[in-house]
């Protein structure tokens, strides 16, 4: 969110530094020690701890000569009293990476898995086999903010065995993923009420492609941000549910599927969605966006910002909204829904118990009101100046500029809630139109289904019939798209679940069904 799509990012109230002592309460966030204090007092040395964490990608803090000397680290270790040893991994060979940390038996003090939960691959069985301690009671008494903002799915989703061994990122709203649709367009072709079935979706789109709209709908490969009518129909590919006694992948509804299949190829049948849809790569999505190319897509809520900014810069006249996605048989809809953590910290169970404590209340501190002012805006007179209470901020502007800023405000700040940065949007007309999205659209809508917070073993000895993350099986996704482009019939869906099941998707279905029993590492997101 977590969570969330990066992604672009409200009261706020002047940032105060403050030398030895704790910071203030706030919105949510309760004062308390200063990290490094001992009980209160002011500390006589800083807390020393290593923490290794993932790059997310981000140019400036890949291209960081030291990130132990980056400005935004020393200012943190200032605000904090503690002195960070910062080792990083790359995001592109992330599990790699932590495959080798835990072989060399080199693990720092504090472990940061971008893949959220103890039980993922990533972390290689440490937690089973003791090498991070449990939290329980340490963050009971000393982490006041964590233990009060930090939402009940999201602690389940860091425990094993009944006991809490991270402290994570979370997601408050799972729901990040929205139906975007160009108002402008709309308005041209007489529509004034959005559409909400999938029927009435087509005679936008319809309506759009008559107006001239080169992609009415903007589709990408693989159904990736293409899958709102999947949605519609609840059969998102890379989701599980339960059907006459077992686990299965949500494609086994045959109905559905077979709805849904016949929904897209009556897209591509009447130029709806482009042509080469099955190849359209992230660049070819965002380019045709951004151009005005696209009538209607999906993406991250967040990003309405920067689609309207980019729109504009084309014609100022063009206008884009967030609205409710079509609705199937049962009246709902949405686009998939997050975990309910993004990256987690877990703390070395070599550490000794008071160092721990200082260490959560480092994290702890991160959900404060100075934090917040920190993360999100930088440096009061360098990078904001507030008047009357309100927040005057430079916005980053090259592109440079845009990757410190997001590394300040995402990888530094290892801890705090992710569905979208409430400070920042909340500066701007666009930005509240945000807020009013996640508050009055996609909290009521997205699919969920039975997830699995450790990949099924079974999914290594029959890759083609593996689900990523929020794609589906390779094997499925080809079939699909066979059918919408006419090469297979439709009605030979319940062939194709033969086949997966031939395949080596019976083995699958059984992990499934017996993880599901067992409650093992499984989770129900199902709305």
């Amino acid at each position: 969110m977590k969570r969330g799509f990066s992604v672009l990012l409200v009261s706020c109230l002047i940032l105060t530094l403050l030398a030895g002592c704790g910071g203030k309460a706030g919105e949510g966030g309760q004062a308390g020690a200063q990290p490094g204090a001992k009980d209160g007092a002011a500390a006589s040395e800083k807390l020393s701890f290593s923490i290794s964490f993932s790059t997310g990608g981000n140019i400036y803090i890949e291209s960081s000569p030291d990130i132990n000397n980056d400005k935004w680290v020393l200012k943190l270790e200032e605000m904090t009293n503690t002195d960070l040893d910062i080792r990083l991994m790359s995001h592109k060979e992330f599990d790699q990476k932590m495959s080798l940390m835990f072989a060399g038996n080199d693990i720092p003090d504090v472990v940061g898995n971008m893949r959220g939960g103890p039980t993922t691959a990533s972390m290689s069985g440490s937690v089973e086999a003791g090498v991070f301690m449990p939290l329980d009671d340490l963050l009971k008494e000393h982490a006041p903010n964590l233990m009060k903002m930090v939402t009940p799915e999201a602690w389940e989703e860091v425990s094993y065995n009944g006991s809490i061994y991270g402290i994570p990122s979370w997601l408050e709203n799972l729901s990040r993923r929205a139906t975007f649709i160009r108002t402008d367009l709309m308005e041209k072709a007489g529509i004034k009420e959005a559409p909400k079935t999938v029927e009435e979706y087509l005679d936008m789109l319809r309506a759009f492609k008559k107006l001239g709209v080169e992609h009415p709908y903007q589709y990408r490969e693989n159904f990736k941000y293409a899958d709102t009518f999947l949605g519609a129909y609840d059969v998102l590919p890379f989701q599980f549910m339960e059907l006459n006694g077992e686990v299965v992948p949500k494609f086994f509804d045959v109905e559905n599927m077979t709805k849904a299949l016949q929904t897209y190829k009556t897209m591509y049948d009447e130029g709806l969605i482009p042509k080469d849809f099955a190849s359209l790569s992230q660049v070819d999505y965002r380019r045709n966006i951004n151009s005005g190319k696209s009538g209607m897509w999906a993406s991250n809520g967040e990003g309405l910002i920067g689609f309207r900014t980019k729109l504009k810069e084309v014609d100022p006249s063009m206008k884009v909204d967030i609205y409710p996605s079509p609705t199937g048989p049962d009246g709902k809809g949405g686009l998939g829904l997050y975990s309910s953590i993004s990256t987690t910290f877990y703390i070395n169970s070599k550490v000794g118990k008071e160092k721990a404590i200082e260490i959560i209340k480092f994290l702890d501190w991160m959900l404060t009101e100075e934090a917040d002012m920190f993360f999100s805006f930088g440096i009061e007179g360098e990078n904001y100046t507030t008047e009357n209470g309100k927040v005057n901020y430079t916005w980053p502007v090259k592109k440079e500029e845009v990757d410190e800023a997001g590394f300040r405000a995402n990888q530094l700040w290892f801890v705090h809630e992710l569905t979208y940065n409430k400070k920042q949007t909340a500066l701007t007309e666009d930005g509240q139109d945000v807020v009013a999205a996640f508050r009055d659209v996609l909290s009521n809508e997205g699919r969920g289904g039975i997830t699995f917070t450790a990949n099924l073993n079974s999914f290594s000895k029959f890759p083609d019939l593996a689900s990523t993350g929020d794609t589906g099986p390779k094997f499925i996704l080809d079939s699909m798209v066979k059918m919408i482009y006419g090469k297979q019939p439709i009605s030979d869906w319940p062939k194709v679940l033969e086949e997966y099941r031939a395949k080596g998707g019976n083995e699958i279905i059984k992990e499934a069904t017996e993880r599901w029993k067992n409650k093992e590492n499984v989770v129900d997101r199902t709305r």
